[in-house]
Protein backbone atom coordinates (compact mmCIF):
# COMPACT_ATOMS: atom_id res chain seq x y z
CA UNK A 1 0.00 0.00 0.00
CA UNK A 2 1.16 3.03 -1.00
CA UNK A 3 1.28 6.30 0.85
CA UNK A 4 -1.59 8.12 -0.57
CA UNK A 5 -3.62 4.82 0.04
CA UNK A 6 -2.92 4.66 3.47
CA UNK A 7 -4.09 7.82 4.40
CA UNK A 8 -6.60 7.47 2.81
CA UNK A 9 -7.63 4.34 4.41
CA UNK A 10 -6.55 6.22 8.09
CA UNK A 11 -8.99 9.01 7.21
CA UNK A 12 -12.23 6.57 6.03
CA UNK A 13 -11.79 4.96 9.68
CA UNK A 14 -11.74 8.09 11.21
CA UNK A 15 -15.04 9.27 9.24
CA UNK A 16 -16.50 5.71 10.22
CA UNK A 17 -15.49 6.06 13.55
CA UNK A 18 -17.31 9.35 13.58
CA UNK A 19 -14.08 11.66 14.70
CA UNK A 20 -15.09 15.11 13.80
CA UNK A 21 -12.47 16.73 11.84
CA UNK A 22 -13.23 20.27 13.12
CA UNK A 23 -12.36 19.41 16.65
CA UNK A 24 -8.76 19.05 18.26
CA UNK A 25 -7.31 15.59 18.47
CA UNK A 26 -8.79 13.38 21.23
CA UNK A 27 -6.55 11.02 23.05
CA UNK A 28 -7.95 8.18 24.40
CA UNK A 29 -5.17 6.60 26.04
CA UNK A 30 -2.33 7.76 27.71
CA UNK A 31 0.46 6.87 30.19
CA UNK A 32 -0.05 7.84 33.96
CA UNK A 33 2.61 10.12 35.50
CA UNK A 34 4.13 6.72 37.48
CA UNK A 35 4.13 4.81 33.75
CA UNK A 36 5.52 7.54 32.08
CA UNK A 37 8.29 7.73 34.92
CA UNK A 38 9.13 3.94 34.38
CA UNK A 39 8.86 4.31 31.21
CA UNK A 40 11.38 7.23 30.34
CA UNK A 41 13.77 4.46 32.47
CA UNK A 42 13.60 2.26 30.20
CA UNK A 43 14.18 4.54 27.51
CA UNK A 44 17.15 6.48 29.07
CA UNK A 45 19.52 5.16 26.86
CA UNK A 46 17.97 5.73 24.04
CA UNK A 47 16.59 9.18 24.74
CA UNK A 48 20.39 9.83 25.58
CA UNK A 49 21.55 8.95 22.10
CA UNK A 50 19.05 10.53 20.09
CA UNK A 51 19.12 13.75 22.40
CA UNK A 52 22.96 13.88 20.62
CA UNK A 53 22.01 13.66 17.46
CA UNK A 54 18.66 15.95 17.64
CA UNK A 55 20.91 18.78 18.97
CA UNK A 56 23.61 18.50 15.87
CA UNK A 57 20.53 18.74 13.79
CA UNK A 58 18.66 21.69 15.33
CA UNK A 59 22.24 23.33 15.73
CA UNK A 60 22.44 23.12 12.30
CA UNK A 61 18.81 24.88 11.62
CA UNK A 62 19.15 27.43 14.27
CA UNK A 63 15.49 29.62 14.47
CA UNK A 64 13.37 27.69 12.44
CA UNK A 65 9.92 26.38 13.67
CA UNK A 66 10.50 22.88 13.91
CA UNK A 67 10.11 20.31 17.08
CA UNK A 68 11.14 16.67 17.06
CA UNK A 69 9.34 14.23 19.48
CA UNK A 70 10.09 10.94 20.82
CA UNK A 71 7.68 7.62 21.43
CA UNK A 72 8.32 4.75 22.08
CA UNK A 73 7.59 1.12 20.62
CA UNK A 74 3.43 1.28 20.86
CA UNK A 75 3.15 5.35 19.97
CA UNK A 76 3.16 7.07 23.52
CA UNK A 77 4.97 10.49 23.39
CA UNK A 78 7.77 10.30 25.77
CA UNK A 79 9.58 13.51 24.95
CA UNK A 80 9.56 16.81 22.90
CA UNK A 81 12.97 18.51 21.57
CA UNK A 82 13.44 21.90 19.58
CA UNK A 83 11.44 25.36 19.06
CA UNK A 84 9.60 26.47 22.53
CA UNK A 85 7.04 28.43 20.58
CA UNK A 86 5.89 24.97 18.79
CA UNK A 87 5.75 22.84 21.44
CA UNK A 88 4.01 25.32 23.47
CA UNK A 89 1.41 25.31 20.41
CA UNK A 90 1.21 21.53 20.18
CA UNK A 91 0.79 21.69 24.02
CA UNK A 92 -2.21 23.64 23.27
CA UNK A 93 -3.52 20.98 20.97
CA UNK A 94 -3.35 18.38 23.56
CA UNK A 95 0.01 16.84 22.52
CA UNK A 96 1.60 16.44 25.58
CA UNK A 97 3.87 13.31 27.01
CA UNK A 98 2.39 10.34 28.22
CA UNK A 99 -0.43 10.25 24.96
CA UNK A 100 -0.55 7.55 22.51
CA UNK A 101 -0.84 8.15 18.82
CA UNK A 102 -2.64 5.90 17.39
CA UNK A 103 -5.94 5.67 14.95
CA UNK A 104 -8.49 6.98 16.96
CA UNK A 105 -6.40 10.23 18.00
CA UNK A 106 -6.90 10.70 13.84
CA UNK A 107 -4.66 10.30 10.80
CA UNK A 108 -1.20 10.88 12.13
CA UNK A 109 2.44 9.99 11.25
CA UNK A 110 3.39 8.14 14.26
CA UNK A 111 0.28 5.80 14.13
CA UNK A 112 0.90 4.99 10.05
CA UNK A 113 4.81 4.39 10.86
CA UNK A 114 4.21 2.00 13.40
CA UNK A 115 1.16 0.21 11.25
CA UNK A 116 3.03 0.00 7.73
CA UNK A 117 6.44 -0.62 9.48
CA UNK A 118 8.22 2.34 7.08
CA UNK A 119 8.79 5.97 7.82
CA UNK A 120 5.62 8.71 6.72
CA UNK A 121 5.34 12.20 6.34
CA UNK A 122 2.17 14.21 6.36
CA UNK A 123 1.96 17.97 5.20
CA UNK A 124 -1.12 20.07 5.53
CA UNK A 125 -4.72 18.34 4.19
CA UNK A 126 -3.01 14.89 4.73
CA UNK A 127 -3.68 15.34 8.47
CA UNK A 128 -7.79 14.55 9.02
CA UNK A 129 -8.19 17.27 11.64
CA UNK A 130 -8.47 20.14 10.46
CA UNK A 131 -6.33 22.42 12.95
CA UNK A 132 -3.59 20.19 11.80
CA UNK A 133 -3.46 21.56 8.62
CA UNK A 134 -0.86 24.05 9.06
CA UNK A 135 1.56 21.50 10.01
CA UNK A 136 3.78 19.18 8.27
CA UNK A 137 5.23 16.04 10.24
CA UNK A 138 7.31 13.17 9.43
CA UNK A 139 7.87 10.03 11.53
CA UNK A 140 11.09 7.15 11.38
CA UNK A 141 11.22 4.22 13.41
CA UNK A 142 14.24 3.14 15.31
CA UNK A 143 14.81 -0.45 15.67
CA UNK A 144 17.66 -2.86 17.80
CA UNK A 145 20.06 -4.90 16.13
CA UNK A 146 17.20 -7.48 15.32
CA UNK A 147 15.01 -5.60 13.48
CA UNK A 148 12.25 -5.02 16.07
CA UNK A 149 11.01 -1.63 16.30
CA UNK A 150 11.93 0.48 19.48
CA UNK A 151 10.35 3.64 19.03
CA UNK A 152 9.82 6.84 16.33
CA UNK A 153 11.31 9.84 16.16
CA UNK A 154 9.13 12.80 14.50
CA UNK A 155 9.85 16.29 13.40
CA UNK A 156 7.39 18.79 13.11
CA UNK A 157 7.17 21.83 11.69
CA UNK A 158 5.22 24.94 9.70
CA UNK A 159 3.65 23.92 6.72
CA UNK A 160 5.68 26.95 4.98
CA UNK A 161 9.07 25.42 5.90
CA UNK A 162 7.90 21.72 4.42
CA UNK A 163 10.42 20.38 2.16
CA UNK A 164 10.87 16.74 0.97
CA UNK A 165 14.52 16.48 2.06
CA UNK A 166 13.22 16.35 5.55
CA UNK A 167 12.35 13.01 5.73
CA UNK A 168 15.24 11.96 4.11
CA UNK A 169 17.09 13.56 6.79
CA UNK A 170 15.41 12.57 9.95
CA UNK A 171 15.69 9.00 8.17
CA UNK A 172 19.32 9.31 8.45
CA UNK A 173 19.18 10.50 11.98
CA UNK A 174 17.34 7.40 12.91
CA UNK A 175 20.02 5.12 10.84
CA UNK A 176 22.52 6.90 12.91
CA UNK A 177 21.02 6.25 16.15
CA UNK A 178 20.36 2.00 15.64
CA UNK A 179 24.44 2.41 14.98
CA UNK A 180 24.81 4.40 17.69
CA UNK A 181 22.86 1.95 20.11
CA UNK A 182 24.12 -0.94 18.41
CA UNK A 183 28.18 0.05 18.90
CA UNK A 184 27.23 0.97 22.50
CA UNK A 185 26.08 -3.08 22.84
CA UNK A 186 28.86 -3.89 21.62
CA UNK A 187 31.30 -1.93 23.47
CA UNK A 188 28.96 -2.63 26.63
CA UNK A 189 29.86 -6.64 25.79
CA UNK A 190 33.46 -6.38 24.95
CA UNK A 191 33.58 -4.15 28.61
CA UNK A 192 32.07 -6.98 30.28
CA UNK A 193 34.24 -9.62 28.75
CA UNK A 194 37.16 -7.49 29.40
CA UNK A 195 36.43 -6.96 33.30
CA UNK A 196 35.73 -10.46 33.02
CA UNK A 197 39.26 -11.41 31.44
CA UNK A 198 40.92 -9.11 34.06
CA UNK A 199 39.21 -9.65 36.84
CA UNK A 200 39.92 -13.32 37.21
CA UNK A 201 41.40 -14.88 39.56
CA UNK A 202 42.83 -18.12 37.55
CA UNK A 203 44.46 -16.50 34.62
CA UNK A 204 46.84 -13.91 34.30
CA UNK A 205 45.87 -11.95 31.51
CA UNK A 206 48.25 -8.74 29.80
CA UNK A 207 46.47 -6.71 26.70
CA UNK A 208 48.81 -4.36 24.73
CA UNK A 209 48.56 -2.51 21.33
CA UNK A 210 49.79 -3.65 18.36
CA UNK A 211 53.69 -2.45 19.02
CA UNK A 212 53.38 -3.80 22.62
CA UNK A 213 52.77 -0.99 24.75
CA UNK A 214 50.94 -2.04 27.94
CA UNK A 215 47.70 -1.26 28.25
CA UNK A 216 46.09 -3.71 31.15
CA UNK A 217 47.28 -5.95 33.42
CA UNK A 218 45.65 -7.80 35.91
CA UNK A 219 46.71 -8.12 39.60
CA UNK A 220 46.62 -11.98 39.00
CA UNK A 221 49.44 -11.50 36.16
CA UNK A 222 51.51 -9.06 38.33
CA UNK A 223 51.76 -11.51 40.42
CA UNK A 224 52.74 -14.62 38.26
CA UNK A 225 55.57 -12.25 36.75
CA UNK A 226 56.38 -10.98 40.43
CA UNK A 227 55.58 -7.22 39.71
CA UNK A 228 54.58 -6.02 42.85
CA UNK A 229 53.92 -2.53 41.84
CA UNK A 230 50.54 -2.19 39.69
CA UNK A 231 51.68 1.30 37.68
CA UNK A 232 55.19 0.03 36.99
CA UNK A 233 54.51 -1.05 33.25
CA UNK A 234 51.02 0.80 32.52
CA UNK A 235 52.20 2.38 29.14
CA UNK A 236 55.50 0.53 28.49
CA UNK A 237 56.50 -2.20 26.59
CA UNK A 238 55.73 -5.86 27.06
CA UNK A 239 59.32 -6.23 25.20
CA UNK A 240 60.58 -5.23 29.24
CA UNK A 241 59.14 -8.41 30.27
CA UNK A 242 61.69 -10.85 29.46
CA UNK A 243 59.85 -14.44 30.65
CA UNK A 244 57.28 -13.67 27.55
CA UNK A 245 58.84 -10.83 25.40
CA UNK A 246 59.76 -13.36 22.63
CA UNK A 247 56.18 -14.48 22.45
CA UNK A 248 54.84 -11.18 22.23
CA UNK A 249 57.68 -10.25 19.36
CA UNK A 250 56.36 -13.73 17.16
CA UNK A 251 53.38 -12.46 17.12
CA UNK A 252 53.70 -8.91 16.55
CA UNK A 253 56.76 -9.37 13.92
CA UNK A 254 56.49 -13.20 12.43
CA UNK A 255 52.25 -12.92 12.68
CA UNK A 256 51.97 -16.03 14.61
CA UNK A 257 49.69 -17.54 17.01
CA UNK A 258 51.58 -18.54 20.42
CA UNK A 259 49.38 -21.49 22.03
CA UNK A 260 50.43 -23.71 24.84
CA UNK A 261 53.49 -22.48 25.45
CA UNK A 262 54.87 -24.21 28.94
CA UNK A 263 57.09 -21.93 30.93
CA UNK A 264 58.91 -22.02 33.98
CA UNK A 265 60.24 -19.43 36.63
CA UNK A 266 62.13 -20.29 40.14
CA UNK A 267 59.85 -17.94 42.59
CA UNK A 268 60.58 -17.62 46.22
CA UNK A 269 58.42 -20.95 47.07
CA UNK A 270 60.08 -23.15 44.72
CA UNK A 271 59.92 -23.80 40.52
CA UNK A 272 56.31 -22.68 39.18
CA UNK A 273 55.20 -24.18 35.38
CA UNK A 274 53.26 -22.03 33.42
CA UNK A 275 50.92 -21.99 30.14
CA UNK A 276 51.18 -19.04 27.96
CA UNK A 277 49.12 -17.79 25.26
CA UNK A 278 49.34 -14.90 23.38
CA UNK A 279 46.97 -14.04 20.12
CA UNK A 280 46.65 -11.41 18.08
CA UNK A 281 43.52 -8.81 17.28
CA UNK A 282 42.82 -7.82 13.50
CA UNK A 283 41.24 -5.13 12.47
CA UNK A 284 39.56 -4.52 8.90
CA UNK A 285 42.52 -3.98 7.28
CA UNK A 286 44.34 -7.02 8.90
CA UNK A 287 46.39 -4.96 10.86
CA UNK A 288 47.12 -5.91 14.41
CA UNK A 289 45.13 -3.72 16.82
CA UNK A 290 45.80 -5.37 20.32
CA UNK A 291 47.63 -8.58 21.51
CA UNK A 292 46.24 -10.85 24.03
CA UNK A 293 48.18 -12.63 26.26
CA UNK A 294 46.90 -15.28 29.21
CA UNK A 295 48.99 -17.14 31.78
CA UNK A 296 47.63 -20.17 33.70
CA UNK A 297 49.46 -21.69 36.62
CA UNK A 298 50.18 -25.65 35.97
CA UNK A 299 52.52 -25.93 38.64
CA UNK A 300 50.05 -28.51 40.51
CA UNK A 301 49.02 -29.99 37.06
CA UNK A 302 53.14 -30.74 36.25
CA UNK A 303 53.09 -32.60 39.65
CA UNK A 304 50.46 -34.44 39.26
CA UNK A 305 51.66 -35.76 35.74
CA UNK A 306 55.13 -36.62 37.86
CA UNK A 307 53.24 -38.47 40.50
CA UNK A 308 51.43 -40.37 37.52
CA UNK A 309 54.82 -41.27 35.81
CA UNK A 310 56.54 -42.22 38.88
CA UNK A 311 53.61 -44.44 39.32
CA UNK A 312 53.82 -46.18 35.68
CA UNK A 313 57.44 -46.89 36.72
CA UNK A 314 56.42 -48.38 39.79
CA UNK A 315 54.16 -50.75 38.26
CA UNK A 316 56.67 -51.63 35.30
CA UNK A 317 58.79 -52.27 37.66
CA UNK A 318 56.70 -54.69 40.10
CA UNK A 319 56.03 -56.39 36.52
CA UNK A 320 59.43 -57.12 35.61
CA UNK A 321 60.47 -57.97 39.69
CA UNK A 322 60.04 -61.14 39.08
CA UNK A 323 62.57 -61.55 35.62
CA UNK A 324 65.02 -59.20 37.55
CA UNK A 325 64.56 -61.45 40.60
CA UNK A 326 65.51 -64.88 38.63
CA UNK A 327 68.23 -63.26 36.56
CA UNK A 328 70.03 -61.56 40.07
CA UNK A 329 69.68 -65.67 41.54
CA UNK A 330 72.03 -66.63 38.54
CA UNK A 331 74.94 -64.95 39.47
CA UNK A 332 74.57 -65.55 43.31
CA UNK A 333 74.33 -68.69 42.68
CA UNK A 334 77.69 -68.49 40.93
CA UNK A 335 79.49 -66.35 43.59
CA UNK A 336 78.12 -68.84 46.67
CA UNK A 337 79.70 -72.01 44.41
CA UNK A 338 83.42 -70.21 43.83
CA UNK A 339 83.05 -69.42 47.34
CA UNK A 340 82.16 -72.81 48.69
CA UNK A 341 84.86 -74.24 46.50
CA UNK A 342 87.77 -72.02 47.49
CA UNK A 343 87.22 -72.63 51.52
CA UNK A 344 88.17 -70.27 54.24
CA UNK A 345 91.71 -70.07 54.09
CA UNK A 346 92.22 -71.01 50.57
CA UNK A 347 93.61 -68.25 47.94
CA UNK A 348 90.52 -67.12 46.04
CA UNK A 349 91.80 -68.11 42.38
CA UNK A 350 88.67 -67.67 41.15
CA UNK A 351 88.52 -63.92 42.29
CA UNK A 352 88.01 -62.58 38.64
CA UNK A 353 84.69 -65.01 38.26
CA UNK A 354 83.31 -63.74 41.17
CA UNK A 355 83.95 -59.81 40.35
CA UNK A 356 82.36 -60.05 37.61
CA UNK A 357 79.14 -61.67 38.67
CA UNK A 358 78.98 -59.44 41.36
CA UNK A 359 79.42 -56.21 38.69
CA UNK A 360 76.53 -58.10 37.07
CA UNK A 361 74.32 -58.18 39.67
CA UNK A 362 75.08 -54.66 40.81
CA UNK A 363 74.35 -53.72 37.11
CA UNK A 364 70.68 -55.29 37.04
CA UNK A 365 69.93 -53.69 40.41
CA UNK A 366 70.91 -50.34 39.58
CA UNK A 367 68.78 -50.46 36.28
CA UNK A 368 65.42 -51.62 38.20
CA UNK A 369 65.65 -49.03 40.92
CA UNK A 370 66.25 -46.05 38.16
CA UNK A 371 62.45 -47.67 37.32
CA UNK A 372 61.28 -46.14 41.33
CA UNK A 373 63.40 -42.92 41.91
CA UNK A 374 62.15 -40.00 40.95
CA UNK A 375 64.46 -38.37 38.73
CA UNK A 376 65.39 -34.69 38.05
CA UNK A 377 64.56 -33.21 34.67
CA UNK A 378 67.60 -32.84 32.72
CA UNK A 379 67.68 -31.46 29.23
CA UNK A 380 71.17 -32.57 27.65
CA UNK A 381 72.96 -33.76 24.59
CA UNK A 382 72.34 -37.55 24.21
CA UNK A 383 72.34 -40.05 21.44
CA UNK A 384 69.23 -42.36 20.95
CA UNK A 385 71.34 -46.14 20.67
CA UNK A 386 72.79 -45.97 24.24
CA UNK A 387 69.81 -44.88 25.96
CA UNK A 388 67.82 -47.77 23.59
CA UNK A 389 70.19 -50.10 24.57
CA UNK A 390 70.02 -50.13 28.13
CA UNK A 391 66.52 -50.14 27.83
CA UNK A 392 66.65 -53.47 26.26
CA UNK A 393 68.45 -54.81 28.51
CA UNK A 394 65.61 -54.69 30.58
CA UNK A 395 63.53 -56.72 28.49
CA UNK A 396 65.94 -60.00 27.42
CA UNK A 397 64.99 -61.66 30.39
CA UNK A 398 61.10 -60.98 29.76
CA UNK A 399 61.59 -61.98 26.08
CA UNK A 400 63.27 -64.55 26.64
CA UNK A 401 61.27 -66.49 29.14
CA UNK A 402 58.26 -65.56 26.28
CA UNK A 403 59.92 -67.07 23.41
CA UNK A 404 60.37 -63.17 21.98
CA UNK A 405 62.90 -62.26 19.64
CA UNK A 406 63.98 -58.48 19.98
CA UNK A 407 66.50 -57.06 17.68
CA UNK A 408 67.71 -53.42 16.70
CA UNK A 409 69.20 -51.81 13.86
CA UNK A 410 70.73 -49.04 13.36
CA UNK A 411 70.85 -46.27 10.28
CA UNK A 412 71.62 -43.26 11.70
CA UNK A 413 71.95 -42.23 15.42
CA UNK A 414 72.09 -38.38 16.04
CA UNK A 415 72.42 -36.36 19.18
CA UNK A 416 69.29 -35.12 20.59
CA UNK A 417 68.46 -32.31 22.97
CA UNK A 418 66.74 -34.78 25.87
CA UNK A 419 66.18 -35.40 29.50
CA UNK A 420 67.70 -39.31 29.35
CA UNK A 421 65.47 -40.61 32.11
CA UNK A 422 62.28 -39.76 30.34
CA UNK A 423 63.57 -40.90 27.05
CA UNK A 424 64.42 -44.26 28.81
CA UNK A 425 60.70 -44.37 30.54
CA UNK A 426 59.13 -43.55 26.21
CA UNK A 427 61.09 -46.82 25.29
CA UNK A 428 60.30 -48.90 28.15
CA UNK A 429 56.81 -47.95 28.23
CA UNK A 430 56.81 -48.69 24.49
CA UNK A 431 58.51 -52.00 24.16
CA UNK A 432 56.06 -53.38 27.11
CA UNK A 433 53.37 -52.77 25.06
CA UNK A 434 54.97 -54.78 22.43
CA UNK A 435 56.42 -57.66 24.60
CA UNK A 436 52.53 -57.88 25.64
CA UNK A 437 51.34 -57.97 22.01
CA UNK A 438 52.86 -61.53 21.81
CA UNK A 439 51.68 -63.92 24.62
CA UNK A 440 52.96 -67.18 22.33
CA UNK A 441 55.89 -65.47 20.97
CA UNK A 442 57.13 -63.56 17.97
CA UNK A 443 59.63 -60.97 17.12
CA UNK A 444 60.15 -56.63 18.12
CA UNK A 445 62.65 -55.06 15.68
CA UNK A 446 63.63 -51.58 16.69
CA UNK A 447 65.45 -49.39 13.48
CA UNK A 448 66.91 -45.60 14.28
CA UNK A 449 66.97 -43.63 11.19
CA UNK A 450 66.67 -40.13 9.97
CA UNK A 451 63.42 -38.15 8.53
CA UNK A 452 63.76 -34.81 7.72
CA UNK A 453 65.16 -32.65 11.06
CA UNK A 454 63.82 -35.72 12.93
CA UNK A 455 65.82 -38.95 14.52
CA UNK A 456 63.37 -41.36 13.94
CA UNK A 457 62.54 -44.69 16.36
CA UNK A 458 60.44 -46.87 15.19
CA UNK A 459 58.93 -50.00 17.10
CA UNK A 460 57.51 -52.87 15.29
CA UNK A 461 55.71 -55.98 16.21
CA UNK A 462 54.08 -59.15 14.94
CA UNK A 463 51.63 -59.50 17.71
CA UNK A 464 47.79 -59.38 18.19
CA UNK A 465 47.56 -55.40 16.84
CA UNK A 466 44.61 -53.52 17.80
CA UNK A 467 41.28 -52.30 16.22
CA UNK A 468 40.77 -48.92 14.54
CA UNK A 469 38.67 -47.50 17.70
CA UNK A 470 41.35 -48.92 20.28
CA UNK A 471 43.88 -46.96 18.17
CA UNK A 472 42.00 -43.72 18.15
CA UNK A 473 41.48 -43.46 22.02
CA UNK A 474 45.30 -44.62 22.55
CA UNK A 475 46.77 -41.61 25.19
CA UNK A 476 43.33 -41.47 27.37
CA UNK A 477 43.88 -41.79 30.52
CA UNK A 478 42.38 -45.20 31.89
CA UNK A 479 41.41 -45.95 28.70
CA UNK A 480 42.98 -49.49 28.45
CA UNK A 481 42.63 -53.29 26.97
CA UNK A 482 44.61 -54.82 29.15
CA UNK A 483 42.93 -56.80 32.36
CA UNK A 484 45.48 -55.23 34.87
CA UNK A 485 46.29 -51.86 33.57
CA UNK A 486 45.24 -48.31 34.10
CA UNK A 487 45.85 -46.97 30.72
CA UNK A 488 48.41 -44.24 31.63
CA UNK A 489 51.32 -45.38 30.30
CA UNK A 490 50.71 -44.16 26.78
CA UNK A 491 49.40 -40.85 27.85
CA UNK A 492 52.56 -40.14 29.80
CA UNK A 493 54.19 -41.25 26.81
CA UNK A 494 52.42 -39.16 24.64
CA UNK A 495 53.07 -35.87 27.42
CA UNK A 496 56.70 -36.50 27.18
CA UNK A 497 57.13 -36.68 23.69
CA UNK A 498 55.42 -33.70 23.44
CA UNK A 499 57.38 -31.96 26.18
CA UNK A 500 60.06 -32.60 24.03
CA UNK A 501 58.74 -30.64 20.61
CA UNK A 502 58.28 -34.65 18.85
CA UNK A 503 55.50 -36.19 17.19
CA UNK A 504 53.94 -39.89 18.12
CA UNK A 505 52.80 -41.84 15.01
CA UNK A 506 50.97 -45.55 15.76
CA UNK A 507 49.94 -47.84 13.00
CA UNK A 508 48.11 -51.42 13.66
CA UNK A 509 46.20 -54.28 11.72
CA UNK A 510 44.38 -56.91 13.92
CA UNK A 511 46.35 -60.11 13.82
CA UNK A 512 49.16 -58.40 11.94
CA UNK A 513 51.33 -56.15 14.24
CA UNK A 514 51.68 -52.67 15.46
CA UNK A 515 53.96 -50.24 14.74
CA UNK A 516 55.41 -47.04 16.78
CA UNK A 517 57.05 -44.07 15.26
CA UNK A 518 58.56 -41.73 17.77
CA UNK A 519 59.92 -38.31 16.02
CA UNK A 520 62.85 -36.66 18.46
CA UNK A 521 64.21 -32.79 16.85
CA UNK A 522 67.73 -33.67 15.98
CA UNK A 523 70.25 -30.84 17.67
Amino acid sequence: MDTADAIAVSKQYCRQMGIKPDELPTFTRRYSHAELAAKLVIYKEYIEVIHFFISKFLSSISGSPIIIAVTDDRGYMLEFAGDPTIIETVRHLGIEEGNQFNKDAGTNAIDLCLSHQRPFQLIGEDHYHVILHGLACYTAGFHNDKGTVLGTISLMTDIHFAHPHLLALLCTMADSVERELLLRRQNTQLQILNQFLLDTNFYGVVITDGSGSILEMNERCRSMLQLDDPDVFKDTSVFDIGLISGYFQRVMQRFEDCTGVELSVNLQDGEHHYMLDVLPVYDNSHSIVRVVGSLRDITEMKKTEEILRNTEKLVFAGQIAVGIAHEIRNPLTTVKGMLQLSGKNTCLRHYDLIMSELDRMNLIVSEFLILGKPQAVQFRQERCMPVMQEVLHLFEIQAALNNITLSCTTDADHLIRCDRNQIKQVFMNILKNAVEALPLGGSVHILLDTEGTYQRIRISDNGVGMTDEVLQRIGEPFHTTKAEGNGLGMMIVKRIIEAHKGRLLITSKMNEGTTVYIYLPIR
